[in-house]
Order: structure tokens, then C-alpha cells, then sequence
């Protein structure tokens, strides 16, 4: 059975290199894969913040309509209080 010679100090050196440069691209990759996560988590939580803030911004009846509303209903009446001083004077 023959044996593999012993590797010589530069295949070693020259392996260890290969092995770390391989160890720092994952290390890399798994930063940038670490750092998409957050940027994933931060979206979520915006799209959550943003469609909290809808739910709240529906109300029944905006203070717009509110508003509306009653400068239409004091228009009635002083339309009333009209037509009442014309027939009751």
C-alpha cells in the first residue's frame, strides 16, 4: 500500500489561505443574508405601523361630514324660521 507524500509547507500555506478566504465569504454571506433579514423585519413592521394607522384614520363619520352636517341642519332651520315669519307674521 503506498502512502501519500507529506504535503510541503507551501501546500499547507497556500490550503490554510484557500480555507480562510472561504471562511471570510461566508462569513459575508451570512451578514449580508443577516442584514436582508433586518431589512425584511423593518418593512413588516412599517407595513403593521401603516395599516394600524388606517384602521385608526376610518372612523363612522369624519368631523368633515360632521361639520357638513350640521351647517346643513342649521340651514334648515333658519330656512324654517323663514318660511314660518312669511305665513306667521
Amino acid at each position: 500500500m503506498a502512502t501519500a507524500p507529506d504535503p510541503s509547507i507551501e501546500e499547507l500555506n497556500r490550503q490554510s489561505a484557500r480555507l480562510e478566504a472561504e471562511a471570510r465569504k461566508l462569513m459575508a454571506e451570512a451578514s449580508k443574508l443577516n442584514a436582508e433579514d433586518y431589512k425584511l423585519a423593518a418593512e413588516r413592521y412599517k407595513l403593521e405601523v401603516e395599516k394600524m394607522k388606517l384602521e385608526t384614520d376610518r372612523e363612522l363619520m369624519p368631523r368633515s361630514m360632521i361639520f357638513q352636517a350640521m351647517t346643513a341642519f342649521a340651514a334648515v332651520l333658519v330656512a324654517g324660521a323663514a318660511i314660518a315669519k312669511l305665513f306667521f307674521p
